[in-house]
């Protein structure tokens, strides 16, 4: 089982609430299937929209102090050891859960990192991307599926940290 980790860093806009309610209702098919088990969403600040969001889907709340990583504070109250990482709008596209599940069910110990494809990523990120296959990441991103342990150190990623490249695509709503 995976913990979906989402971050919203725009806390007070409505239209971020809604896309964070979207992917959370897209994260609903793996629970039923049983490979997602609990949500974290993280904010720098909390606001009563969030709040209740929360409360309603059954998401843990955290708010990271700013100017700190907020997917380091989200894997602190993650359930598992798998951590899909996302933002508020990001919807995995038809077959995620199998992906998922074939990843984290077959990846090595030393596999940290599996990335899913952005295609409404702009050109310098998904160029920035395709550079990280070759040299290593430097750190998580919206639509990675990483190891707890390793955002838990806080610690940039190693430079030998293998970027895995999954079969999916993660959309917008």
């Amino acid at each position: 089982m995976i913990s979906g980790l989402i971050h919203v860093a725009r806390s007070s806009d409505p239209a971020a609430i809604e896309c964070l309610a979207d992917t959370l209702s897209a994260l609903v098919a793996g629970v039923a299937a049983g490979l997602v088990g609990d949500a974290v969403i993280v904010t720098a600040e909390a606001c009563p929209a969030l709040e209740t969001v929360a409360e309603g889907s059954g998401a843990t709340l955290v708010v990271c102090p700013p100017g700190a990583n907020p997917w380091g504070a989200g894997a602190k109250a993650a359930r598992r050891e798998w951590l899909l990482c996302l933002e508020p709008g990001d919807i995995p596209a038809e077959g995620w859960i199998r992906s998922l599940d074939r990843f984290v069910g077959t990846a090595r110990p030393d596999i940290a990192l599996g990335r899913m494809r952005r295609a409404h990523a702009a050109l310098p990120d998904r160029i920035a991307a395709r550079g990280e296959r070759v040299v290593g990441a430097r750190g998580p991103r919206a639509g990675d599926v990483v190891r707890r342990a390793h955002l838990l150190t806080g610690l940039p990623f190693s430079p030998r940290l293998t970027v895995r490249m999954l079969s999916v695509r993660l959309d917008r709503a």
